[in-house]
Order: structure tokens, then C-alpha cells, then sequence
């Protein structure tokens, strides 16, 4: 039986290269060689890019680059060849230009692109000529497309971003499927970087200012560490770190606070290490575990946060924007679901959210309900926010609980922008949003062939009750009306009014006989619709008690899926036969009133 593990070909031997401040030479002009540039800048390369026309073939980033003084870009037609491969050109002037760069490090040849358009495309033959070229001088090189001829690949790579500033730390993952998937291995590094904490590539960053601490001579005493290096890996997660003593030498200072890297790198959330401030990194490497101050001869260990557990400090809460649905329970989203029962402390609710719903939150949860009412709106839209916040501070999950979708009328956008201005970038979770969802629950389709072909939606009110602009008539497009019931007279009077000022409207008025559905409770028990016409629909409402919350549906989608159906809404003429479809949909009433939810959906 085997000892150690017999090696499998097939495999690559995966170096991380470091050309700094030498020469990368990229041949090609497009998206490729754009990659391959930025990739060669980012360590710290000089970039040459080498393409047939120069600059003004270059792609769009290169030609950028190139002005931004980022590269330089060469005409290989303007190269002079060499005699020795005159059987072709561009490999020979490339064999002279190289030879005149004395800190050339690698050479990457990307218009061998296979799919790309053949009269751009190198040959297979002059790539092996450049290939040739390379290995004699020594130089490594990559060949797009043609493993066969490279001395390396590159990697499905991911460079993180530190979440506090925004910018790119030093740590990268790479992926490499050595030849048989490069789609497949971009796919495998989304996956991956997706598994991953948002805060390593902080955590990376704080760790390595940690560790260049460490290593810094500290010569209280006279003491040096005679220039040798410590290293992180000398020491295993499990080698003990010795207390300090009254006497230490520069280097026993240094091997103990690499320890004390090497400790923390292996137990401490990735979260804490990206969080360390500069005052708890010099607590770290300080380790304040029992020195008494100069002249104190007591020696009572004080406060120490290296026992491997994190300070207390009250843990920072979440902000969640959540979408409730409709109202029907079985319509939320599994997200939703577990913010509601797993995740929430807090659920800070809009008045508008149904029993039902509100009835899933466990009751160990506070909940609160927002006490808005007509001139009070922005008051209760305040006093919900600063309720977050203030529990937030606290270290708890808030639950900011709205109807539809959060960002569909629900005044997502200040409270996201009023969150992160007070330190919480708040986590928005999607909704089912009654735009779509109501009319579907009515048997009304915003969009249908034949019938419609686009849809509007829009508001009926506008910040602090304003008035605003409806969009004008169009026979191919379903209008969608949110909080537009309590304003149904204005609402009728902007849409059917010939002389309107332009401000209210922007377009043609509608014909009265437009088909409009008044959709109450939408998905609930007692959801009701009303079908009508815009010059009916105010006496169908006279005797009708309002259900909040309502919205509106107006056009001709209304028709298309009652009773047999009328996807003839668009054809040529088909306006000449419009009161004869609002006689056959409504019959000898002038409106329809639909009461209750299918019973079908109590099996859902």
C-alpha cells in the first residue's frame, strides 16, 4: 500500500505571478486582449499591446486605456520584420520587437479567439511561430484557445472588495478547469464567491495590516531582531502563545504578535476580523495580558481580549424591507416567510397588511402598526423609521413590513436612503406586487394579443397629496391605478375631460365607454370587483361601502378573458363595434359586481 498519494496528470501548477513594474505584452485588439490588459495592470504590470492598425483597431476600452496613459498600444503593421521568418510577417516583427525589451515577462496572444471573425483571426500557424519565439527567448506565453501551445493559463478570478470603502483588496479567487469548461469555471467562481462572506476581502485587508504590524521592529530597550523574519506560518492555529515578559527581545515581540495573528485568523468571525478598527488591532498584537505598568510591582492581569472571544460589544441589528404580497398568506415569498417567523425581534407594519398575514408572526415578536391616517401619512412614516433605527441600535431584526412590493409605491427609497444615512444599509425582500397580482385575481390580464399590448402604472396621488399627470388615452395599453379610489372624481375628471390643462394629462382624453375594474382586497376573503365603464363607474360606487385598499384597472384587457373572450380588441375597425362588446360583457346592467374570492383558492 502506497505511503503517499500517486500523482494524476492532467492537473495545473497554480502560481500566483507577480510582474511588477515589468513588461506584459498582449497581442490582439479586442474584448479579450482588454481582459488580459487589466488583469496585467492590476499586478502592477507595464502593458504593451501589440494589434494590426494600432490604436484605431483597439476596442473601446483599449483605445481608453491607451488615452488614460494606462498602456501603450503598437501597430504591429509598423513593426519592422525579420528575415529569419519571412514566411510570416507578423511572427518575424514580433521576433524583433521582443528581442528590444530587456524586462519582458510574459506574452499573451489573444486574436487566436476561435468564433471570432476569421478575416481578424490569426492562423494556427502563425501562433505557433510566436509560440516558438517566446520558448526561445524564455519568455512564457498564452495562446487563446490552443492549450497546446501555452506555458500558462489564466483563472475564472474574482478580486473582493473591502464592503467599508468599496474598493478592491488584495484578496482574489481564481478557478480553472485546465482547458475542458472556461465558461463552466465562470460559472463555478459566481458560485463560489457567493458561498463567501461579503466581509473577507475586509477581513483580508485587516489582517494584513495586522500582520505587517507584527513584524515591525519594537525596541523599547535597545533590542533589535537582527533582520530576521517572522512568519505567519511557523505557528499552527493550536501553538500556545507565551504571556509576555518583563524582558523581551525585538524578535520574541514579534514571534508572539504573529501568534496572535495566526490565532485570530483561524477563530474569530470573518465579520469581527473586517471590523477591527486601528485601536483593536494595537490591542491585538499588544496582548494585555498582566505587565503592570512600569514601576507597579502588582501584576494582576488586566482585561484581556485574547482569550479568543470576541469583546462584548452589543452586535449591530439588521434592517429588513419586506413585501407582504397582496394579502393572500399562501403568496408571500419564502423569504419573506422566514424574515417573518425566524428572523424578525421586531415587525414594524403598514396599517394595510392583512390579519393573515400579521397572524404568521410568532408571538414571542413585538409588532407594531403604523398609525397612518389621511394628513398624518409622513408623521407615521417618521415615527416607523426612527422606531427602526432606535431598535437597530439595540442589536435588533426590524421587519419593515408593506403590502405588494416595497418598491412599487411603498416608499422603499426613503427608507432605504434614511437607513444607510444613520449606518444601515437595510436588506429589501421582494414582493408579489398587487400591480400584477390584483388584476390576475379579477381574471384580468394587463397584458393580452389582441387586446393589449403594454401596461402603465401610476399613481393617484402624488408626494403629500399632490395632483399628478395621468398618461392619455391608448386603445393598446391597460392603465393601473394605485391609491386612486379615495380620488376616483379627480381621477375621472383628468382621464374623460376634453379641455384638461396638458399638466394633468399627457395625451388624448379616454371614450367613456372605456372598460374599468375597481379591484377591493385583492386576494382576500372578501376581495370585490367592480366592472364597469369610466362614465359609470361613480353611480356604481354611490351605494357602495369602501373595502381598502383598491386600485384601478382601465382599458380594454378588461374584456379579453370574459365569458368566450375578445381578442379582437386591436383589429382594423374594431372600434365601430365597441358598444356592442361593453353590451355583450355587461349585458342590460351598466355595471357587474364580482363579491368574494374563487373557492378555489381555500385548497391553495
Amino acid at each position: 500500500m502506497a505511503a503517499f498519494p500517486s500523482p494524476v496528470g492532467g492537473a495545473s501548477l497554480i502560481l500566483a505571478f507577480r510582474p511588477y513594474q515589468k513588461t506584459v505584452v498582449v497581442i490582439g485588439s479586442g474584448p479579450l486582449a482588454a481582459t488580459r490588459a487589466f488583469a496585467a495592470l492590476e499586478a502592477d504590470a507595464r502593458v504593451v499591446v501589440v494589434t494590426r492598425g494600432g490604436a484605431d483597431a483597439a476596442c473601446e476600452e483599449l483605445r481608453w486605456r491607451s488615452q488614460q496613459q494606462q498602456l501603450t498600444i503598437i501597430d504591429l503593421d509598423a513593426l519592422p520584420g525579420s528575415v529569419t521568418l519571412a514566411e510570416d510577417r507578423d511572427a518575424g516583427a514580433l521576433d524583433t520587437y521582443l528581442s528590444t525589451i530587456s524586462d519582458l515577462y510574459l506574452v499573451c496572444v489573444t486574436d487566436t479567439l476561435l468564433g471570432a471573425d476569421p478575416s481578424l483571426q490569426r492562423s494556427l500557424d502563425s501562433a505557433n511561430h510566436i509560440a516558438r519565439i517566446c520558448r526561445a527567448r524564455r519568455i512564457l506565453v498564452n495562446v487563446a484557445d490552443h492549450p497546446e501551445l501555452c506555458d500558462f493559463t489564466f483563472t475564472s478570478t474574482h478580486r473582493f472588495l473591502d464592503t467599508q470603502n468599496g474598493l478592491p483588496t488584495a484578496l482574489q479567487i481564481g478557478v480553472t478547469t485546465n482547458g475542458q469548461g472556461c465558461r463552466l469555471a465562470g460559472r463555478l467562481r459566481r458560485e463560489l464567491v457567493t458561498k463567501l462572506s461579503k466581509d473577507v476581502g475586509g477581513a483580508v485587508t485587516k489582517i494584513g495590516r495586522m500582520r505587517n504590524l507584527a513584524k515591525e521592529t519594537f525596541d523599547p530597550i535597545g533590542d533589535t531582531a537582527g533582520g530576521s523574519s517572522v512568519a505567519e506560518f511557523e505557528f499552527t492555529p493550536n501553538t500556545p502563545v507565551p504571556q509576555r515578559q518583563p524582558s523581551e527581545s525585538a524578535r520574541d515581540i514579534a514571534r508572539r504578535r504573529m501568534r496572535w495573528v495566526a490565532q485570530v485568523s483561524e477563530y474569530w468571525p470573518i465579520s469581527r476580523l473586517a471590523s477591527l478598527s486601528s485601536q483593536e488591532i494595537g490591542e491585538v498584537l499588544e496582548g494585555n495580558t498582566g505587565l503592570a505598568p512600569s514601576g507597579i510591582e502588582d501584576n494582576t492581569a488586566v482585561n484581556s481580549i485574547h482569550n479568543l472571544e470576541v469583546a462584548p460589544v452589543v452586535p449591530r441589528g439588521q434592517i429588513f424591507l419586506v413585501g407582504s404580497g397582496p394579502g393572500h398568506p399562501s403568496l408571500l415569498t419564502l423569504a419573506t416567510h422566514h424574515a417573518l417567523t425566524r428572523r424578525a425581534d421586531l415587525v414594524l407594519s403598514d396599517k394595510l397588511v392583512p390579519a393573515a398575514v400579521l397572524a404568521l408572526i410568532p408571538s414571542r415578536v413585538e409588532v407594531k402598526i403604523a398609525r397612518k391616517f389621511p394628513g398624518n401619512a409622513d408623521g407615521a412614516q417618521n415615527e416607523l423609521m426612527e422606531a427602526a433605527i432606535e431598535a437597530a441600535n439595540r442589536g435588533l431584526t426590524v421587519v419593515r413590513l408593506k403590502q405588494g412590493d416595497p418598491s412599487v409605491y411603498g416608499r422603499a427609497g426613503e427608507e432605504i436612503l434614511y437607513f444607510r444615512a444613520r449606518g444601515f444599509e437595510p436588506i429589501v425582500i421582494p414582493g408579489v406586487s398587487s400591480v400584477l397580482a390584483g388584476p390576475t385575481f379579477a381574471g384580468i390580464p394587463v397584458t393580452q394579443r389582441g387586446a393589449a399590448e403594454s401596461f402603465t402604472v401610476c399613481t393617484g396621488v402624488g408626494r403629500q397629496g399632490k395632483e399628478v399627470t395621468l398618461p392619455g388615452y391608448e386603445r393598446s395599453r391597460t392603465l393601473v391605478i394605485l391609491m386612486g379610489v379615495a380620488r376616483l372624481p379627480q381621477v375621472l375628471e383628468t382621464l374623460l375631460s376634453e379641455s384638461l390643462p396638458f399638466s394633468r394629462r399627457s395625451g388624448p382624453a379616454y371614450p367613456p365607454n372605456t372598460p374599468i375594474a375597481l379591484i377591493e382586497r385583492a386576494s382576500m376573503p372578501d376581495q370585490r370587483v367592480v366592472c364597469t365603464t369610466l362614465e359609470s363607474i361613480s353611480a356604481a360606487m354611490e351605494s357602495l361601502e369602501q373595502r381598502p385598499p383598491g386600485m384601478l384597472i382601465i382599458g380594454w384587457s378588461i374584456l379579453s378573458l370574459w365569458d368566450k373572450g375578445d381578442m379582437t380588441v386591436l383589429d382594423d375597425g374594431a372600434e365601430t363595434r365597441d358598444r356592442e362588446r361593453i353590451l355583450s360583457w355587461l349585458g342590460d346592467s351598466r355595471w357587474r359586481i364580482i363579491d368574494g374570492l374563487d373557492d378555489r383558492w381555500e385548497t391553495v
